[in-house]
């Protein structure tokens, strides 16, 4: 028998069965265009990703004659939502965590209730982001949605109704709608009667690792599936993938390099200090712990945007070699520190600065620079943002000693040894670079009695292939340039608000 995660990210889904040692059997994964009517507009199409999620079901069941799935729980990106009738109809499009219509919206919610006391209740700085102020956006922009709206479902709870079993949400991806008590753990009447949301709209809560339900026969043949399978809740993918790294306790922090990148740190309780740096702190998909959050939402999405615009010769290259494409731009880089500085704000500056006028940024070209340059800053500089945040955490006595990677970036050695010169902290990345799909294998696992509690299940099933080690060398001088980098958003600061007036 085996067990599935299922990871429904902002530009891609992935689909792992793993044997009860954490053996990776059989994988699928496959990628959805972000559609973009409108400047600042990011969307999914829910039928499509769902579709997709499908093909990989399909795709990975057809693999496991021997190993048949006995149970499986799902991780999901935060935030993006899906309106569906009772029948079970897609109302709209899901506007992701980037996309920032709602600005409007999300500041009349803040002038109304006050930042402190929705992080007191959510555990969450208020920003663009979030659904409620989404869903606020649909009532003032379309307010037929609203009318016609049976559910509002994260793709978690979204995923789990299309596998014909109860729509429900773990604390965790709860906490990221922005109407959730990260306190009480349950939704909060005074954010819903903001919202105007009703409670019956919304997923019923409950625990990571929680069994609710059983796929129906039907589905399970359409899909590919042996026998009965059990469903179990899983977690926000960054939760979910800081469980599936083993990041149990303090002092250890997960950082995760996808379409976004973030740094996931443990604590055992919600801390209004994090709300001073822009901090997340909400359940862990580890039941009983928070954990604390810190990203930059452009991520590998920027190195996705290099291979698109700038990477033409390196595309040729992969064409002609077979080789894969983000190999190429990576490796073309010097294994020494970059000559350019690099704001990668593309949407918005992230958790440091909560900044949505925030732009991407490029300083210390010349004649001089070539392709390659311009490759290292993107590395460089989204590795600077996190070690920013880590500068922060030590200041409220948040000391992280050992870093574990996890991500299709962290198959990079060249980029893990950047990040470990950089944060001057070891980086380990694991056997499996699906470490989300991983954690929520593990809730499943839990939940069915494969094992008897997740600390068996992540000495059992997390394996280190390797880690990395500052180089003395290199740190000294990457210290100097992170001060640097940290000067960087606050001299070009009034340079965004110019250019984001409409004066």
């Amino acid at each position: 028998m085996s067990l599935m995660g299922i990871d429904v990210g902002t530009t891609g889904c992935k689909v792992v069965a793993f044997d009860e040692d954490g053996a990776v059997l059989a994988q699928a994964g496959r990628e959805y265009p972000l559609i973009s009517p409108q400047a600042g507009w990011y969307e999914l199409d829910p039928d499509q990703v769902w579709d997709f999620v499908c093909d990989c079901l399909r795709e990975v069941n057809g693999q496991l004659a021997r190993d048949p799935v006995s149970a499986l729980s799902l991780s999901s990106q935060g935030e993006a939502m899906t309106p569906i009738t009772r029948e079970g109809a897609v109302l709209a499009n899901s506007p992701i965590s980037s996309d920032s219509r709602n600005r409007k919206q999300t500041a009349e919610m803040e002038t109304a209730l006050g930042a402190e006391r929705i992080y007191q209740l959510t555990g969450q700085p208020m920003g663009t982001i979030y659904t409620l102020p989404k869903i606020l956006w649909w009532r003032e922009n379309a307010p037929e949605i609203l009318k016609r709206t049976w559910k509002f479902l994260c793709y978690v709870d979204f995923a789990a109704y299309r596998l014909g079993v109860e729509p429900v949400i773990d604390y965790s991806m709860a906490a990221r709608t922005l109407a959730f008590d990260v306190n009480k753990l349950d939704w909060s009447d005074e954010l819903l009667e903001a919202g105007g949301v009703r409670r019956d709209q919304l997923a019923r809560p409950a625990p990571s690792g929680t069994v609710i339900g059983e796929i129906s026969r039907a589905r399970a043949e359409d899909l590919g599936f042996q026998g009965g399978v059990k469903v179990v809740t899983g977690g926000h993918d960054q939760p979910a993938g800081a469980l599936g790294a083993g990041v149990l306790e303090p002092g250890r922090a997960m950082l995760s390099i996808g379409t976004t990148e973030a740094l996931v740190t443990v604590t055992s309780r919600p801390r209004m200090e994090m709300l001073d740096y822009h901090l997340s702190c909400y359940p862990h998909a580890a039941p009983g712990l928070f954990i604390t959050l810190g990203g930059n939402q452009t991520g590998g999405r920027l190195l996705r945007w290099y291979r698109d615009e700038l990477g033409a010769a390196e595309r040729a290259i992969a064409e002609s070699s077979g080789c894969d494409i983000y190999d190429v731009i990576v490796e073309q880089t010097d294994d020494a520190p970059g000559r350019l500085l690099m704001l990668p704000y593309f949407v918005g500056s992230g958790t440091m600065h909560d900044d949505a006028t925030a732009t991407g940024a490029l300083i210390g070209m010349t004649f001089d620079t070539r392709r390659a340059d311009i490759v290292r800053a993107v590395l460089e500089g989204l590795t600077y943002e996190q070690a920013l945040v880590l500068r922060r955490l030590h200041e409220i006595g948040v000391d992280i000693r050992h870093l574990t990677a996890i991500g299709g970036g962290s198959r990079s050695e060249r980029w893990m040894q950047i990040k470990s010169d950089i944060t001057n902290l070891p980086v380990s990345v694991l056997h499996t670079s699906e470490a989300a799909s991983l954690g929520v294998a593990m809730l499943a696992g839990w939940a069915t009695g494969v094992y008897a509690s997740l600390a068996e299940a992540a000495e059992q099933l997390i394996k280190v292939r390797k880690t990395f080690r500052p180089r003395a060398q290199h740190n000294a001088h990457y210290q100097r340039q992170l001060t640097i980098y940290g000067d960087m958003y606050q001299a070009l600061r009034p340079v965004y608000q110019a250019m984001a007036s409409k004066d």
